[in-house]
């Protein structure tokens, strides 16, 4: 394997760093192990990474701020927070950091692989798309450059924004089911993975809030629905 992924990996506990580190190089990774946050980001402004595993409880700069650090510079990169706590609000407030994932201590090394792939499998799959341009009410949505803009103004998604709002695009004014959305974006529909979805869903909301002709409403026991006067792709 030539081209190896490489994988940002920022954890304070030396064994389980160790560990991780070397379970991943073994599967043909290229992982680089940093004890703090600090590091993490200097590193990650000098490095060019695939994706970062992030523990949540670091010295220096935690996991929430390094990720909302990570984010400021760059919206695409997949991040999954590595936590030990199992509370809803602290995955909750992850997500809305703009975290792909989440796997609690202690995890199984197979699990986590089979999440990086999942995760890197999603982003393969969209970069190898042919661009796609969705025309809604004012708004014009790239979502091969993850931008939603207007004539005055242009927003970036973030990875997870851009891929719930191309699968509400493309079920325009008709129901998105969101067993369906859970099973496509986050690979499991559970409890955490749901509560998360209502978050980006929030969220979008708010970026299309400008043109009144444009609502996202929930279909009580089903999904969501976004309602606009028109849709069209432009497929280059």
């Amino acid at each position: 394997m030539e081209d190896k992924l490489r994988i940002l990996l920022c954890e304070d506990d030396e064994n389980l760093g160790t560990l991780t580190r070397e379970y991943l190089e073994d599967k043909g990774y290229k992982a680089e192990l940093f004890a703090d946050g600090e590091a993490g980001y200097k590193a990650f402004l000098k490095g060019k990474y695939d994706i970062c595993l992030l523990d949540v409880m670091m010295p220096k700069k935690d996991g929430y701020q390094l990720a909302q650090e990570i984010r400021a510079v760059n919206s695409d990169v997949p991040i999954i927070f590595l936590t030990a706590k199992a509370l809803k609000e602290d995955i909750l407030e992850g997500f809305k950091i703009g975290a792909d994932d989440y796997i609690t201590k202690p995890f199984s090394m197979e699990e986590l692989v089979l999440r990086i792939e999942a995760i890197l499998r999603r982003v393969k799959g969209k970069k190898g798309k042919e661009v796609t341009v969705y025309k809604i009410g004012k708004f014009t949505f790239d979502t091969q450059r993850q931008v939603l803009f207007t004539d005055d103004r242009s927003d970036n998604l973030t990875t997870k924004e851009s891929e719930l709002l191309s699968l509400l695009c493309a079920h325009m004014n008709e129901i998105l089911e969101r067993n369906f959305a859970l099973k496509t974006i986050w690979i499991d529909d559970n409890y955490f993975n749901a509560r998360s979805m209502d978050v980006y869903i929030t969220k979008l909301r708010k970026k299309l809030k400008e043109d009144p002709t444009i609502e996202i409403i929930n279909i009580h026991g089903k999904g969501y629905k976004l309602i606009a006067p028109e849709v069209e792709t432009d497929d280059k």
